[in-house]
């Protein structure tokens, strides 16, 4: 009886209007000549599940896996004929061949490695004497340590190869600036929306900064671009949406008092750390390793997902390694990387069924603008639009790219080119937590303790912000650096 009595809150609806919004479009009579059955079946299960994220009706991993199994049980890709060598597959096989490609090539491996090496920093204790070392000089009042975090986050994001952990540990130590300065708990998620947030447009200054989705982004577009064509060309670009990310933060979560920054606690910390440890100097050697392969990606030729993994690994090894250990594989979280599954595989499979080519067939265009800053303003406003109906980054990237190639094919312009436009506009803007995985890491009280009302409160001018970089500085950078 008190289950039925119980109050329906957010979680309840959310599940419910998922449901409704994924037989809604099922139930749209759209012709199978212009989207197939399985496409179909694809859109009302991606639609639904976006509105089970934007809800948050339960743990983001669980409803990935039941997208993912539905997709499989709805069998949404034509399993492959019989050959005279070969049995049939079935649609539901072939569909899991699909939605899971992701873990056949570097992507996942490279999530994996990326938590390994960030937990190897992080336990070695080479990233918090980091962190004390720029809080002891650089950190004073509450300016300094919003200034301050976006400072360690470009300085670790060489470091540690994936924006979570990274953040993570940021925060641990903004934990103890926040406790020991007696920061008032309406200051504090200030600072814990800026430890997040600044993982951003930060993780776009270096290929490496998001080890994830960066070199995601460049195979989208079909193109080659190593550690150090990055840097050169979406670098720039980057820095100035982190600066305006923080200019907004500076502006808009002013602190209800001044901080008197607890240094001495600081120091002590520092001090009871002692001298380097070995463990930390052969983290640090590693560390060197990783960056100086990652950055030669294109001479040596091996994928950064195998460094990255590569590298995690022989940290274990004897007599070479022994930084990391077996209860080390507990920080790799199977929560993420199912969550990771299917947001890639909203992409894959809804290019697979045809998804795709009929959402860019009904939302862009028919012929692209000649002008290249309209051609970036419209890139934006499909990009961001599709980010708002479809949420994840990796889904959206996989939906948006193609369709935005194929848009401007005839204008013969690199396919780098507009990749990167609706890269920059999809992985540096959100609304929502849920909108992008940095911002939903952080938006719980063990982490940020921030909540969707200060996320809005940042993302909703941010939407300015992806205009002025896209527009007003990609191109005419773009321009400089010979890209176009």
């Amino acid at each position: 009886m008190d289950a039925v009595k119980r109050k329906i809150g957010k979680r309840e609806i959310g599940f419910v209007l998922g449901i409704l919004v994924g037989l809604g479009v099922w139930l749209a009579p759209i012709p199978t000549a212009d989207l197939s059955t399985g496409g179909h079946i694809t859109l009302a299960l991606t639609l639904m599940t976006v509105v089970f994220w934007a809800f948050q009706i339960t743990q983001p991993a669980y409803t990935s896996g039941l997208f993912l199994v539905l997709l499989a049980v709805f069998g949404v890709v034509e399993g492959v004929p019989a050959t005279e060598t070969t049995k049939a597959v079935s649609a539901a096989a072939a569909t899991a061949a699909v939605a899971f490609r992701s873990w056949t090539g570097t992507t996942m491996w490279l999530v994996v490695g990326a938590y390994l090496i960030a937990t190897a920093v992080k336990t070695s204790g080479l990233g918090e004497r980091i962190a004390y070392n720029y809080m002891l000089r650089f950190v004073s009042s509450f300016k300094s340590i919003i200034i301050g975090i976006f400072v360690l986050t470009f300085v670790l994001s060489l470091l540690i190869p994936h924006p979570w952990p990274r953040a993570l540990l940021i925060m641990s130590v903004m934990a103890v600036i926040i406790k020991s300065s007696n920061i008032p708990k309406e200051d504090g998620l200030k600072i814990g929306l800026t430890v997040f947030a600044a993982s951003v447009p930060v993780s776009l200054i270096f290929l490496t900064g998001d080890a994830t989705i960066n070199p995601l982004a460049v195979a989208s577009s079909g193109q080659q671009m190593g550690f150090a064509s990055w840097f050169i060309n979406m670098g720039p670009p980057a820095i100035v949406a982190s600066l305006l990310t923080l200019g907004l933060i500076l502006v808009l979560f002013k602190p209800t008092k001044e901080v008197d920054v607890n240094k001495e606690e600081i120091r002590e910390k520092l001090k009871a750390m002692g001298s380097f440890t070995a463990i930390e100097k052969r983290t640090l050697i590693w560390l060197s390793i990783a960056i100086v392969l990652w950055m030669t990606d294109t001479i040596h030729g091996v994928n950064i997902g195998w460094v990255t993994l590569g590298i995690a690994v022989l940290m274990a090894m004897p007599v070479i390694g022994e930084v990391l250990t077996p209860k080390d594989w507990a920080a790799v979280p199977m929560q993420t990387l199912l969550f990771l599954t299917a947001a890639i595989a909203i992409g894959v499979v809804g290019g697979t069924t045809g998804m795709n080519a009929w959402i860019a067939s009904t939302l862009l265009p028919s012929s692209a603008p000649s002008n290249l800053f309209l051609l970036a303003a419209v890139i934006t406003v499909i990009a961001i639009g599709l980010h708002m109906l479809l949420g994840s980054v990796i889904a959206v990237m996989g939906v948006a790219v193609p369709a935005i190639i194929a848009f401007t094919a005839p204008m013969g312009i690199n396919p780098i080119v507009p990749t990167m436009l609706a890269y920059m506009a999809i992985a540096g803007h959100y609304i929502l937590p849920f909108q992008h995985l940095n911002m939903l890491v952080g938006a719980s009280e063990e982490t940020g303790g921030y909540t969707q009302k200060e996320t809005i409160r940042l993302g909703v001018p941010l939407i300015a912000v992806m205009f002025i970089v896209t527009v007003g500085v990609m191109i005419p950078w773009w321009n400089v650096t010979g890209l176009l």
